[in-house]
């Protein structure tokens, strides 16, 4: 297997798709990316390194680097990876089509929290399966009389939604697991001190309204798919679709 260092800045998957030299090989980019997830799930994202990779996968230390170069390298393979358990059904319309990846990127990223901590290149990478999943959706904004811009502007609010609001989410569920707490209860006992003060400054009517008589401050799935909802309909409602 080529690596790198054969043609400096060549796609790792233009690599990974020229055949492999030796007919019998120990490794492979597949049990590469299954070893590298079962670490981050299990431990985070800090774990995955490529020496505790090669532990992981009982080979020498040097052995990824025949697939990857480095951690950058890791991360896309073990991104694409986890993206192909999302497949989009065919034969829907635009706002089912964009309801439905959203719904299945959040459980996605619920199994594999670590997406949302991803480093910028690793969060921005184009990798085979998720430029699939880019191309089904575009595909079902395609002859509604949008331009380009306009279908890429969908395709991307819809995404930013779904990862602002799963940053959140895990973020709560980190804390909570960090720290010991139960539910959501515990959560706001344990801040109650702050948000006590931020009220009784009297410069938060509205959130208090809110504090006192929201009803699903713990329904994680209610909150998302409703946020959703009313940011389908208000591209809906732009653009005339």
């Amino acid at each position: 297997m080529a690596t790198e260092k054969d043609n400096p800045g060549e796609p790792l998957w233009a690599r990974l798709e020229r055949p492999a030299p030796a007919p019998r090989q120990t490794l492979s980019p597949q049990r590469i990316a299954t070893a590298a997830v079962k670490i981050a799930d299990a431990e985070g994202l800090d774990a995955v390194t490529m020496r505790r990779l090669a532990t992981e996968l009982g080979v020498a230390p040097m052995a990824p680097y025949r697939y990857v170069s480095g951690k950058d390298d890791l991360l896309e393979l073990m991104v694409n990876h986890v993206y192909d358990d999302l497949r989009l059904p065919g034969n829907l319309g635009w706002r089912e089509t964009m309801r439905a990846l959203a719904l299945q990127t959040r459980k996605l990223m619920l199994r594999h929290v670590w997406l949302a901590q991803l480093p910028p290149t690793a969060m921005l990478s184009l990798t085979p399966n998720r430029m699939a999943i880019a191309e089904k959706a575009l595909s079902a904004l395609d002859g509604l009389g949008l331009d380009a811009d306009a279908m890429m502007s969908v395709f991307r609010a819809v995404d930013a939604y779904v990862h602002g609001a799963m940053t959140y989410e895990i973020a709560v569920q980190n804390l909570m697991r960090q720290q010991g707490w139960s539910d959501g209860g515990k959560l706001r006992s344990e801040l109650a001190p702050q948000m006590i003060w931020h009220m009784q400054t009297g410069r938060y009517p509205t959130f208090q309204h809110y504090l006192g008589t929201a009803t699903r401050k713990d329904d994680a799935r209610w909150q998302f798919e409703t946020g959703l909802d009313y940011a389908l309909d208000g591209i809906a409602a732009g653009l005339d679709i």
